[in-house]
């Protein structure tokens, strides 16, 4: 049992150049020993003594070279500390099966290892024994002192090409392994329709972190006879777009007005990142034909249609280069899975990228098949209209605009409010197929709300036939513009009856719009103008926590007064999740009158 206060003695000894050989093991004895007092261990002494010791290890490591003495170090260092002797030499590849004993390979020691040449093939055979999402971290973080070293020191030695090569292949394995035998994983087709780039999804970050560090060996990569799918769908899927990202970072890096100093020519658009001829190598992994025969096809073929899609607007040379590849997939995704069929309404429909959107975005891209793009047609006349709504106005200044004088109530302008332009701007974009029937396009027309045929008007340069036809789509004569006025208190009390109009809101289909029902009910709430009546049929979530709260406080203290039962009722309404219910105000209130436990069940 050592005396925690003997360990800076035990520390300088260790340091000592002429220390005897026959004094390292006790030395080392005593560093490596546990802090302990006649009561047990000492949490702060061995503090204490950890810190001695790693202060004394590389003299330790550098002097011993018994296997049991080293080993015996080595499991006290952590695993920075060991990174670092391994750069420099004082531990070795000898040491790694006493290290792996009590740790699991990191990817530092194995970059550390691999900086000496003749542990290159060392490292290189720790690899298998890495995750894979940790094998590229052997390259990336190669140079640990990148960030921290000082002005005059040494800088890495290159990272060496065999060590590079071996994680380049191990980073690419995963993908190449799935592609040729692509079961499904579960979950796949719940992924998230925002995420692109297919391939790292089923193959990590890793791979694509590597081809991007040799950039001039892609070509030879592509035509790799085990790799060489993988490589291609990584480039189809991300080289496009890694070569936009960095333009953007670069040009963000110059104020303003200002341009970058090395720079002696007028800035050009980037050169593509993949050649014409790379693109050709890349063409049979084009279509994902390892995805062809998965089960459940009504999901996987939308999928596969949509990532070919975003490969080819990441690389628009491919619309000519693969022109009847790509009509090919389209008809074979759109069959398999019977995409274009009229099928029931889904929630999803109405989202941001939902299903019909999607696809018919995707088959105006890459179809020639004019009975698929027809259906396309009709299953986005099929959608529900929009719901246009002009909020009410308001004191408060909610936008900085260049022109005061813009006019933002224009039908178009307030339908792209909540992106709701997005059908009529995919049907505008099925019109310019040229391969879409006019028929198709034009009955689609017909049912257009008439804030979208106003968009086609101001915001389309499309096909002179389809401006026309958007033009002369017919519209009753008592129809308006559409749009559902929000008005102020000031213009409500001009109007004979204010409660009605009030009600004409609650009844009109921007109800039926999730993101325009919350204007509605705010400026219902909001408004002097409102009954009662008005309230009850508002969900009770948004007259209760959302807007005004001193008015149904009012409403329950007179509803509720004295009662007991009344309170208790309306605590126990609250506590079972009646926002989650979307139970109605008036609802809310009727249940009040009955018992507590009746108010639970409702």
């Amino acid at each position: 049992m050592v005396n925690a206060r003997t360990y800076p003695l035990w520390r300088d000894l260790a340091m000592r150049e002429d220390l005897p050989r026959e004094a390292l093991k006790t030395v080392i004895g005593a560093l490596c020993a546990p802090a302990r007092t006649p009561y047990g261990f000492d949490a702060q002494a061995d503090r204490w003594r950890e810190e001695d010791l790693k202060a004394a290890l590389p003299a330790l490591l550098a002097r011993t070279s018994a296997k049991r003495l080293r080993g015996q170090l080595l499991v006290h260092a952590d695993e920075k500390t060991l990174a670092a002797l391994a750069a420099d030499g004082t531990v070795t590849a000898a040491d790694v099966p006493a290290i792996l004993r009590h740790r699991r390979a990191w990817a530092g020691l194995i970059s550390a290892l691999a900086r000496h040449p003749s542990q290159v093939e060392a490292a290189i055979a720790l690899l298998p024994r890495l995750p894979d999402h940790e094998v590229e971290q052997v390259v990336r973080d190669w140079d640990p002192d990148r960030y921290t070293r000082t002005k005059g020191a040494a800088p890495a030695p290159p990272v060496p090409p065999e060590l590079f090569d071996a994680v380049l292949e191990a980073s690419l394995t995963p993908l190449a392994a799935y592609l040729l035998h692509p079961e499904p994983e579960e979950g796949w087709e719940a992924v998230s329709a925002f995420s692109k780039d297919w391939s790292l999804e089923l193959g990590g970050h890793s791979g694509w972190a590597m081809l991007a560090r040799c950039p001039d060996r892609w070509a030879e990569l592509a035509a790799h006879p085990v790799l060489g799918a993988a490589v291609q769908h990584l480039l189809l899927d991300q080289a496009e777009i890694r070569a936009a990202e960095e333009a953007r970072t670069h040009a963000a890096s110059y104020p303003p007005g200002e341009e970058d100093p090395t720079d002696t020519l007028p800035a050009a658009p980037p050169a593509p990142a993949l050649s014409e001829d790379l693109l050709l190598a890349c063409l049979p992994a084009l279509c994902l034909p390892e995805l062809a025969e998965l089960p459940n096809p009504q999901v996987t073929a939308r999928k596969t249609l949509h990532h070919i899609a975003c490969r080819v607007d990441n690389n628009p040379r491919l619309a000519d280069l693969a022109a009847e590849q790509l009509h090919a997939a389209a008809d074979a995704a759109v069959v398999r899975g019977r995409l274009v069929r009229l099928s029931e309404k889904q929630a999803n429909d109405y989202e941001f990228d939902g299903r019909v959107r999607r696809l018919a975005e995707d088959l105006a891209l890459l179809s020639a098949n004019p009975d698929h793009l027809a259906g396309a047609c009709a299953q986005l006349a099929a959608l529900d209209p929009p719901a246009v709504v002009s909020p009410a106005p308001s004191r408060t200044q909610i936008r900085v605009v260049d022109s005061p004088r813009a006019d933002y109530d224009r039908p178009a302008q307030l339908l792209e409010h909540h992106s709701e332009h997005r059908r009529v701007e995919t049907l505008a974009a099925l019109a310019a197929n040229l391969h879409t029937p006019h028929a198709a396009v034009t009955d689609a027309l017909g049912v257009l709300h008439p804030a979208e045929l106003a968009w086609i008007a101001e915001k389309i340069d499309g096909p002179d036939w389809f401006l026309e036809a958007a033009a002369a789509a017919p519209a009753s004569e008592d129809e308006d513009d559409g749009v559902l006025r929000l008005l102020s208190d000031d213009e409500l009390a001009q109007h004979p009856d204010p409660a009605a109009v009030l009600q004409s809101w609650l009844d009109s289909p921007a109800i039926d719009e999730s993101l325009s029902r919350s204007e509605v009910y705010r400026a219902l709430v909001k408004s002097r103008h409102h009954t009662l009546e008005h309230l009850r049929q508002i969900p009770a979530d948004e007259v209760l926590t959302r807007h005004e709260p001193e008015i149904a406080l009012e409403i329950l203290l007179e509803h509720c007064g004295r009662s007991t039962d009344r309170w208790a009722a309306l605590a126990a309404a609250m506590t079972f999740a009646y926002d989650e219910a979307k139970i109605t105000f008036g609802k809310l209130l009727d249940s009040l009158d009955g018992e507590p436990t009746k108010a639970q069940a409702s």
